[in-house]
């Protein structure tokens, strides 16, 4: 049986990289969630007026990697101090944000945040958002493994 998370941390193209390689990760897809439009675009969201984020949906294997080890992931693979921007890219689109799909994963992303914040590991507070799944729309197809067609590897900025 498997599960679905969602997350948030800047441009969805680098972040869909991380989880693409995680063995156990069954699938991933880049899309927009937490917005108040349905069936948004890229040039919707890019306005910055429809509340979604670019998110990473990941459906995951429980028995082959844990939800905490997806955390662990979304953790470095952006800055999360960053308050709705990473890098260059601004707008609360590109916000640090987990969407949850059961009171487990986000009693799980709370106490791994929390346990980020006391580790001392961010000079400024974590800005991470921890929030209840909404209605997932799938991003333009050209989107979909982005960096992989194009034969790169990443695009952080960290």
């Amino acid at each position: 049986m498997t599960e679905k998370t969602a997350f948030g941390g800047g441009c969805f193209w680098g972040v869909e990289v991380a989880f693409r390689q995680i063995p156990g990760v069954v699938s991933t897809q880049v899309g927009y969630m937490g917005g108040n439009l349905k069936n948004p675009t890229y040039e919707n969201v890019c306005t910055d007026k429809t509340g979604h984020a670019e998110v990473v949906e990941v459906t995951f294997d429980p028995e082959k990697v844990s939800y905490n080890d997806l955390l662990k992931v979304f953790w470095t693979c952006h800055d999360p101090t960053q308050l709705n921007r990473q890098g260059p890219d601004v707008g609360t689109q590109y916000r640090s944000v987990i969407f949850y799909h059961s009171p487990e994963q986000r009693a799980a992303a709370q106490a791994s945040k929390q346990a980020l914040e006391r580790s001392g590991a961010f000079k400024h507070p974590v800005v991470t958002e921890i929030v209840p799944a909404t209605g997932f729309w799938r991003a333009e197809e050209y989107h979909q493994q982005y960096l992989e067609k194009r034969g790169l590897a990443s695009c952080h900025i960290k």
